[in-house]
């Protein structure tokens, strides 16, 4: 009898021993950006998407550790120092990490999923510049980092066009790194030396609402409708746990799925959670642009790879667009 007690107890010890495993909560970091590009993540945080998602899938508790993080640059240095899971980047951005991370096991990143498509748009509050020829050397064009952020490569890859492809870096003297919200309000004061602000909605719009500021370019004229913005983590982190990453595109699935048939929603989260003052009427209009895409399979990112490979910004290139996202999202149309 001593000996079936001693069983029994030592198997109820064995399963509070799985159970505390299994209690175990994974904290996964993630970061975000500013503007309409972010929205699926800004939904998928204020709605507790994650954690639902991972816990239909069976994949464990987690809890996630919201960032906000403006610029390829900080996004790609806080990925390196281990500090990010998962972030939201320009793709350039997220391109660049994957060519300089590829075969080094502890830089390694991966694609998780495409985010965002819309148009960015290059205002300024010169009047005497109509088009990307009429900028100067006194001109400061702000964008959220120099050189590997998205507006930093697609305006190159917009000057690359107006110019000729060696001349892609014709204007990389004129950028300067300032956050989103922080070059709007320089656009709107005009007191600094930024007259220029290649940017995303819903910064872009606001600053078109203020008569002496007017757009020289609207990327989609140049790039067509591609993907912007993406999702990548850490390849170790997605490797050791794809039961999250598929519940993290799950759950930007879903947000993307409220954006489509609840725009009111969502656009409610967007005007309670945004760092400046946007109505809903405002973020509404922003979201039935037919320029304003959001989907998890990548579109036309391959675009970006070519460019940045041409230019040199990149020596591992991939061949296709599989090459930088999870198995998971293979099967789908991408490009």
């Amino acid at each position: 009898m001593a000996r079936l007690t001693g069983l029994f107890c030592a198997a109820l010890l064995g399963m509070a021993s799985i159970c505390g495993a299994s209690a175990q909560t994974l904290d996964v970091r993630i970061s975000k950006g500013f503007g309409i590009l972010y929205l699926p993540l800004i939904i998928m945080q204020d709605q507790n998407l994650l954690e639902k998602q991972t816990a239909a899938k069976g994949a464990g508790q987690v809890k996630a550790s919201w960032f906000t993080f403006d610029g390829g640059n900080v996004i790609n240095d806080a990925m390196i120092a281990g500090t990010l899971d998962v972030a939201g980047i320009g793709a350039p951005g997220f391109i660049t990490l994957w060519s300089k991370g590829k075969g080094n096991p502890r830089t390694e990143v991966i694609g998780v999923s495409g985010l965002s498509a819309t148009s960015l748009w290059l205002n300024t509050n010169n009047p005497d510049i109509k088009s990307l020829k009429d900028f100067g050397p006194k001109d400061k064009i702000a964008l959220p980092g120099i050189k590997t952020s998205l507006s930093a490569v697609v305006l190159q890859m917009a000057v690359a066009a107006e110019f000729g492809r060696e001349n892609y870096a014709k204007l990389d003297p004129l950028t300067v790194s300032l956050g989103h919200p922080d070059a709007l309000a320089a656009l709107l004061a005009g007191k600094t030396e930024v007259n220029a602000h290649f940017t995303s909605p819903p910064f872009s719009y606001l600053e078109l609402k203020d008569p002496k500021i007017h757009r020289v370019l609207n990327s989609v004229d140049v790039l067509g409708s591609i993907t912007l913005d993406v999702v990548f983590a850490n390849k170790r982190f997605a490797d050791t746990n794809p039961k999250v990453i598929e519940a993290f595109i799950a759950a930007l699935d879903e947000a993307n799925q409220m954006i489509a048939k609840e725009p009111k929603k969502a656009a409610e989260i967007f005007v309670r959670t945004s760092p400046v003052k946007v109505s809903d009427e405002e973020v509404l209009g922003i979201l039935a642009d037919k320029d304003s895409l959001f989907s998890t399979t990548p579109n036309g990112v391959m675009k970006f790879a070519e460019f940045m490979a041409l230019a040199g910004s990149i020596k591992a290139t991939p061949t296709k667009w599989q090459d930088l996202f999870v198995t998971t999202l293979h099967g789908r149309q991408g490009s």
